[in-house]
């Protein structure tokens, strides 16, 4: 046999070679992990997606099958820099390589996580997350700051929400960049300043959603600290349901979104007008049933048998007032009648006998006139004496007349306590005044 019979037996088929290089391929790269940029992102009409993973000297097919490319959160666009996993396989008919891709990450998370993990327990270590320091939101909140960018979906979702639960609150707006190179120091700049101004109840710091990169200056150990050293409440808002910040663990409060912290930060005026309605007509049944139990109260004591003793003996001291001062009136009136007839009979009698005795002179008549009225002087103050006398003796028979002096009455089961011995320190008392009782 010639050598070039030789030759011809060993030469594999294509198919034979390509199976060779497919079964070494796939052996020993299963599972494999490469990085690059994206480039011609295509979707199937089935749903899959065909792209090409590159650098600056080589590039590879990729296949994502549907499985697969519906669970993306985010898609695939051309440029974007990621690391793709999965296996390589070979395909006979176009005779070629490509890689079958099982996930996506974008290119340089796996460092940023490394670098969250490593802030996240030098600043826990250092007791900034620690509940201890978490200051407490204000109930009523009428002044809210808010560091986020002017132009972002973010402000404006909380504005919504404020007019619409809390229009009450001023909304005061720092815009930062929430992104990028300058976005942690600008928010340092806005914190600090509500900080430093105290011109607020309390603050929102916050962005919409994004990627780790995208959310990477929340995660920044200066905009934690300036956070932590806030004077005023804050509440770190930034958007990602599932994943946490440095500024959530730092903030006061966190919030899965910019919407759930204006409502975490007020309440809702309809509550609050539902809640004054409700303790206003409480209030209001309460103030009635009070009037209605002090009228009843007043009632009961008004048919009561020690007032009616009270009321009946104060009658009678009134009554006796009353005829002692008709007693004296007509006492006096008979008195004056008997002076004036006795001055006009005087009269007469002194102008006959001046009629016959003219030599007695004027200085006699004025001496017994002057008598005349001494003794209807005395007279008079006596019976008034007599008189004021009889009214004291009333007023000393009044029993509220130590309550018109200040003096306190004490009240204990109905009746009126006049001795130490009586008042029965476990029981309710009733303290009277001069205008109304306490019940203690």
């Amino acid at each position: 046999m010639t050598p070039q019979q030789n030759l011809q037996l060993e030469v594999p088929t294509v198919s034979e070679l390509t199976d060779q290089i497919k079964q070494l391929l796939e052996a020993n790269f299963a599972d494999v992990s490469v990085e690059g940029e994206l480039s011609n992102v295509k979707k199937s009409r089935n749903g899959h997606l065909y792209f090409t993973i590159k650098d600056d000297k080589a590039q590879l097919p990729c296949v994502m099958w549907r499985s697969r490319a519906s669970q993306l959160e985010k898609d695939l666009v051309d440029g974007q820099h990621v690391i793709l996993g999965g296996q390589v396989q070979v395909y006979p008919p176009h005779g070629r390589y490509q890689l079958i891709v099982s996930y996506v990450q974008q290119a340089g998370v796996g460092k940023l996580q490394q670098a969250f993990e490593e802030l996240k327990q030098k600043l826990k270590k250092e007791g900034l997350f620690d509940e201890e320091h978490k200051k407490p939101l204000p109930s009523f909140p009428m002044r809210i700051g808010v560091v986020t960018s002017s132009a972002g979906a973010a402000f404006q979702d909380i504005r919504s929400t404020l007019e619409r639960r809390w229009p009450l609150a001023r909304l005061k707006l720092w815009h930062a960049s929430v992104q990028g190179e300058f976005a942690a120091p600008e928010l340092v700049e806005g914190i600090q300043y509500f900080s430093r101004e105290k011109n607020v109840d309390l603050l929102i710091v916050g962005r919409g959603g994004g990627s780790l990169e995208d959310l990477w200056p929340f995660n920044e150990e200066a905009v934690a600290r300036a956070v932590f050293d806030c004077k005023v409440p804050v509440i770190s808002a930034v958007g990602h349901e599932t994943d946490f910040s440095i500024s959530d663990f730092v903030a006061d409060m966190r919030a899965a979104t910019p919407t759930q912290a204006a409502e975490l930060a007020t309440p809702d005026i309809q509550d609050i007008r539902f809640l004054v309605d409700d303790m206003e007509s409480k209030t209001i049944q309460s103030v009635q049933n009070l009037v209605n139990r002090y009228r009843e109260t007043v009632q009961r004591l008004g048919k009561s048998h020690a007032l009616l003793v009270v009321k009946n003996r104060i009658q009678s001291y009134s009554d006796r007032v009353h005829s002692l001062r008709e007693f004296m009136l007509n006492r006096f009136r008979h008195m004056a009648s008997q002076q004036r007839e006795f001055l006009n009979q005087f009269h007469f009698q002194s102008s006959r006998f001046l009629a016959r005795k003219a030599s007695l002179g004027r200085e006699g008549l004025n001496e017994l006139r002057h008598k005349l009225e001494v003794r209807s002087e005395k007279l008079i103050a006596r019976n008034r004496e007599r008189l004021t006398e009889l009214h004291h003796q009333v007023e000393k028979q009044n029993p509220n007349a130590p309550l018109e002096k200040g003096y306190v009455r004490v009240w204990q089961n109905r009746k009126w306590v006049k001795a130490l011995k009586e008042f029965q320190e476990k029981e309710t008392a009733e303290l009277e005044w001069k205008d109304g009782r306490v019940r203690r």
